[in-house]
């Protein structure tokens, strides 16, 4: 299965922010980094289900770093590789 590159981001007195670069309007924010993480893997997760057309295509690391949105969206924020989380509906 295919991973997203995921950007998470702390402000002072603020949860953890997610964001993908590769898939807009896509975000999540949790109190904790591991549930950051387990939260981004869900909103892929939930956000593919139910998507409209072709999934974007995931980018390497490599090639978001030739990006220079992605460059500046990607200062100070943890960088992490992030596979949708499968049958969300499922779970719900």
């Amino acid at each position: 299965m295919a991973y997203y590159i995921a950007l998470i981001h702390k402000e002072p007195d603020s949860g953890f922010g997610v964001s993908f670069p590769d898939v807009p309007g896509v975000t999540t924010v949790a109190d904790t980094l591991d549930e950051a993480m387990r939260e981004a893997a869900n909103a892929l997760g939930f956000a593919f289900e139910d998507w409209n057309g072709e999934r974007p295509a995931p980018r390497t690391l490599d090639a978001l770093r030739q990006d220079p949105d992605f460059l500046e969206l990607s200062t100070d924020a943890v960088v992490a590789a992030v596979t949708p989380a499968p049958g969300m509906a499922d779970a719900a």
